[in-house]
């Protein structure tokens, strides 16, 4: 049973899920929601998906599936679709994470099921979505950040196109959570109306979404420039889209300290003018007092010849010290090895361990009342809770789970 204290523990979703889309749910396990994981009997391979591989099973799995129950029903069976409705009829959510349309395919899907759940919130999560030239396309991983410009090919020294080292997972991530969120207003308006909705988002689509500031960048420079410029500061030169416009930036620049590199952001005044005084330069600031915002003197190389100096004197932890002290803007370059040494990190999110979750992961970082989220339960191995949940949510007797058993539904 779930904390009754927590933030979902009202909410009961059942899960049909392949792969990486069933973080959706590991949303609202994280927060204390009955998330029920219904699979085939095959089971579903996430288990044996990608590296590393903790103890014979999947980092992929124990992460994405922690906090959640796992039942196994043959769905092909009319007895398990009736358990399946039996379920839906005591949920809030279904949660479709996988390609569109394959639980209607078994009868199962949102006209099927509001006859027995008026209230039901029907959610597919799938790559492409349910619409368009892709809709039917398989797909995972970084497919949606390729597609939505976010990760570009890059080339060997051999002359070989290769996907980059280091790059985001967006969509992949993103849509789960964009999907979340979207999923709890419909379970606030199904509760205010008793009626529920079908809705269906894209893992593209929330790859796109999240890389928004560059691709309405591009689209707002097809405009003439006596109509759309670049920033006043910057003579209203129009800078490439995103980041890629920081490269000539020199107040809001990357910068090497003694043991590491840091991030230094002036580009305001005000904050400019700390670090010059701090440092004991005012002379840099009379000299290039810049403007009030969004400056970063760019392209100005006899100041960042004198920053690149004046940075290497001190530590990364000297220099967030010091940002600290005169209200500057410094932040360090972690990586996803060091991220885990850094203080901030350390006293905000840390991990939960190894002998509750298999192995050290992320707490979903969201603090109730200055308190922590509780630490999930590890996740299932496939069908673990189906004796539970049978008798907890449907009421079976041992009997009926036996017969149940007997009969194949659960494989």
């Amino acid at each position: 049973m779930s904390d009754p204290n927590q933030l979902l523990s009202g909410l009961r979703v059942i899960e049909s899920s392949l792969l990486g889309p069933g973080h959706v749910a590991t949303f609202f396990a994280d927060m204390g929601a009955d998330v029920i994981k219904v699979e085939s009997p095959a089971g579903d391979y996430i288990r044996q998906m990608t590296w590393p591989i903790v103890e014979g099973v999947s980092l992929l799995h124990l992460h994405t599936h922690r906090g959640k129950k796992s039942i196994t029903l043959d769905l092909k069976s009319d007895e398990g679709k009736q358990l399946y409705k039996d379920l839906v009829a005591k949920a809030d959510v279904v949660l479709e994470a996988m390609r569109p349309g394959a639980l209607a395919k078994l009868g199962l899907g949102f006209e099927d099921l509001k006859k027995v759940n008026p209230k039901i919130v029907f959610a597919t999560l799938s790559g492409y979505g349910s619409t368009g030239p892709y809709k039917s396309m398989p797909s995972h991983g970084i497919a949606y950040d390729t597609w939505s410009g976010i990760v570009q090919p890059v080339v060997d020294e051999e002359g070989f196109c290769r996907i980059p080292k280091n790059m985001p997972n967006v969509g992949i991530n993103v849509g789960p959570m964009m999907a979340a969120l979207a999923i709890l207003a419909g379970v606030i308006k199904a509760r205010e109306s008793g009626e529920g909705c079908e809705m269906e988002m894209a893992q593209s689509d929330a790859s796109a979404y999240m890389d928004w500031y560059r691709i309405e960048t591009e689209r707002a420079y097809m405009r003439p420039e006596s109509e759309v410029t670049g920033n006043p500061s910057d003579d209203y030169v129009r800078r490439p889209a995103g980041l890629a416009g920081m490269w000539e930036g020199v107040r809001y620049q990357a910068y090497e300290a003694k043991d590491g590199h840091v991030l230094f952001m002036a580009s305001e005044q005000a904050f400019w003018k700390n670090f010059c005084d701090g440092v004991g330069r005012m002379d840099l600031f009379e000299k290039w007092p810049g403007s009030k915002y969004a400056d970063h003197a760019r392209g100005n190389k006899e100041l960042q010849k004198e920053l690149r100096e004046i940075f290497k004197t001190k530590t990364v932890r000297e220099w967030l010290e010091f940002s600290d002290e005169v209200n500057t803007t410094i932040a360090p370059f972690n990586t996803q090895k060091s991220l885990a040494d850094d203080p901030q990190f350390q006293h905000r999110m840390g991990f939960y361990p190894t002998e509750k979750l298999g192995c050290e992961q992320l707490p979903l970082p969201v603090f109730v009342n200055g308190e922590p989220l509780p630490c999930p339960t590890k996740a299932p191995t496939q069908g673990e809770n189906t004796d539970e949940v049978m008798a907890r949510v449907l009421g079976k007797s041992e009997g009926e789970i036996a017969r149940l058993r007997d009969s194949g539904v659960f494989g």
